[in-house]
């Protein structure tokens, strides 16, 4: 019987994004599945499994050549379609097909579905208003993280660990003495947490001076954090001078944004993690975007350390239950949701394999 795997596969996640493919394929391995990207005919992405059907080399360590993947080792073609095209001085066009993934180019990422590619339905690719819009500004990096993707979706659902792991940039006592609000809507579920009338910590104080703003004031504070499956955390963060509105308040009193995590599993206990943040004050400052780009990867580089070492710790003591607090509640009922698509992912698979 083969056990499923942690994670639905009938999903876009993002693989990748558009300047990692700029002057070669890329290999990357995506629900334990190898697979190489690269641009085909007319500059498209394609994906197929890393794997060349001639001797099993790896097609990522080739070359792209008239839209069409060369392997490195003995210059087989394959087409976006996995079949393969030619090779010199061979005939191939009698060659078993290697696998194609459904893949898309949108909103500055690379999407793909690692699932049926029958299921796969491009409009189902969420919308980012903020990634099409000039009057937002976005920055970002990936990470290669050691652990379940489940993990990072608990730490983003549950931010009193700023406190504690971010106590030098985002963290405040006020974040744990500030009680979240946990609501599910559909397959979204939503934590958040407002506080009023506290000091900017350093990072928002930061921000406040990139927005032309007193940081030096009283703030109220919000963190609005949405997980949608099967692995995305948008998180609105943001502080505005104290009372005038908080979440709320007009333009002119508060420095906002929203932080962007996409996180897709490598492997069962491995994850890419790309994290951004977009924001819609002063878009056309180039030079704000990379402080904040900077900043923010150092935040996030601040969590690889306890994420790693938690992983570690959880497959030392699989036996071991976990306690649940109230400040789980957002991280709970994500898992609560992708344990629910996993059992509709499998029924499905099973209807199939009887008719």
């Amino acid at each position: 019987m083969t056990t499923q795997a942690p994670y639905p596969k009938n999903t876009w996640y993002v693989a990748a994004t558009p300047d990692e493919l700029a002057d070669k394929p890329l290999g990357r391995t995506i629900c334990n599945e190898p697979i190489v990207f690269f641009r085909g005919d007319e500059g498209r992405v394609a994906a197929v499994e890393d794997f060349c059907p001639h001797r099993g080399a790896p097609l990522s360590l080739g070359f792209v050549r008239d839209g069409k993947l060369v392997c490195g080792y003995h210059g087989l073609e394959m087409g976006c379609d996995g079949k393969c095209a030619s090779m010199p001085g061979q005939r191939v066009r009698g060659f078993p097909s290697i696998r194609a993934y459904p893949v898309e180019e949108r909103h500055g990422f690379i999407w793909i579905w690692p699932g049926d590619p029958q299921r796969a339905d491009p409009s189902l690719i969420p919308e980012l208003h903020w990634a099409n819009s000039p009057d937002w500004a976005y920055g970002g990096g990936l990470y290669h993280i050691h652990c379940d993707y489940r993990l990072m979706i608990d730490n983003l659902m549950d931010l009193t660990h700023e406190t504690y792991v971010h106590a030098s940039s985002i963290g405040q006592p006020e974040i744990e003495e500030s009680a979240p609000a946990t609501r599910v809507e559909g397959d979204e579920a939503i934590t958040e947490r407002h506080m009023e009338r506290i000091p900017a910590p350093p990072f928002w104080q930061a921000a406040l001076r990139g927005n032309g703003l007193a940081d030096d004031v009283p703030v109220d504070r919000w963190q609005i954090c949405r997980f949608t499956p099967p692995s995305h955390v948008l998180i609105e963060v943001g502080v505005a001078h104290a009372g005038h509105g908080g979440y709320e308040a007009p333009a002119e009193v508060k420095a906002s944004s929203i932080v962007v995590d996409f996180i897709t599993p490598e492997t069962d206990t491995s994850i890419w993690y790309f994290w951004g943040m977009a924001r819609n004050f002063k878009s056309d400052d180039s030079e704000l975007t990379e402080r904040i780009r900077e900043g923010q990867g150092q935040i996030f580089a601040e969590d690889l350390e306890m994420l790693e070492s938690q992983q570690r710790n959880l497959l030392r003591y699989p036996e071991r239950q976990l306690l649940k607090l109230n400040i789980d509640g957002g991280g709970v009922q994500a898992r609560r949701i992708i344990d629910r698509i996993l059992v509709e992912e499998r029924e499905a698979n099973q209807e199939e394999a009887s008719a």
